[in-house]
C-alpha cells in the first residue's frame, strides 16, 4: 500500500513536470511472474520515472551511498529496494535479488553501475545474464531518452523481453557478452555475441 501511495503520488508529479511518453507497454509481460527491469543509467531520476509507469511494484538495487542517510536509505528500503556495493561482487545483494526473483517479484537493475553520458560495453558485467539464467527470469530491457528538465519531454521504451537458455553452462566470459547484447538491445543496437 505504501509504494502504490508512493507510485500514484510522485508518479502523478514526475509525468506532468517531464511530460513521460511511454512505448512498448504490449512488451510487458502480462504475467505476474519473474522479471528483471534492465535499464540505461541518465538520472537518479530514472527509477522514480520507470517505477512510476510499471503496473507492478518493482525492488530497485540502489548504490549503497543511497542508504547512508538513515532516513532516505529507510524510506528506499520500505519502497523495496536495497543496497549493492558497486566496487566488489556483493554478495549479499546477489542473494537478495536471487529471493526476490524466486518469489516471483520484479528486479531493477542497471547494469551500467552509475550515471552514464556515453555507452561503454566493457564496463558491463556478468551480473544481469547470471541472475536472470540462475532464477530462470525474463529481461525486460527499458530505454530513457531525453534530459530532465521540467516540460521537456521523456521518452521510454520498454524493449521486447528476452530469455536466457538455463540449459547452457555459459563462462564467466559469455555471461558477460550476453550481457552487454542485453545493453545493446536497451539502446536499440543490434547484438554483437548472439549467445541467448
Amino acid at each position: 500500500m505504501f509504494y502504490k501511495f508512493i507510485q500514484v503520488f510522485i508518479g502523478f508529479f514526475v509525468k506532468l513536470i517531464f511530460r513521460v511518453e511511454v512505448f512498448g507497454m504490449e512488451n510487458i509481460p502480462k504475467e505476474e511472474k519473474r522479471l528483471i527491469i534492465c535499464g540505461n543509467h541518465k538520472s537518479n531520476l530514472d527509477p522514480v520515472t520507470i517505477s512510476a509507469i510499471f503496473p507492478r511494484q518493482i525492488f530497485w538495487m540502489a548504490k549503497r551511498e543511497l542508504f547512508k542517510n538513515k532516513l532516505v536509505g529507510g524510506f528506499l528500503t520500505k519502497l523495496g529496494a536495497f543496497p549493492v556495493d558497486r566496487e566488489k561482487n556483493d554478495l549479499k545483494a546477489i542473494k537478495t535479488s536471487l529471493t526476490i526473483l524466486k518469489d516471483e517479484k520484479v528486479l531493477g537493475i542497471f547494469p551500467e553501475g552509475t550515471r552514464v553520458s556515453e555507452i561503454d560495453y566493457t564496463t558491463i558485467k556478468s551480473g544481469i545474464a547470471l541472475i536472470a539464467q540462475k532464477t530462470d527470469s525474463e529481461i525486460l530491457p527499458v530505454f530513457i531518452e531525453g534530459e530532465y528538465k521540467a516540460f521537456r519531454k521523456i521518452k521510454v521504451y520498454f524493449r521486447k523481453p528476452v530469455k536466457i537458455n538455463k540449459e547452457i553452462k555459459y563462462s564467466n566470459e559469455e555471461l558477460e557478452n550476453i550481457s552487454q547484447d542485453i545493453m545493446r538491445m536497451v539502446y536499440g543496437e543490434e547484438i554483437k555475441w548472439k549467445l541467448f
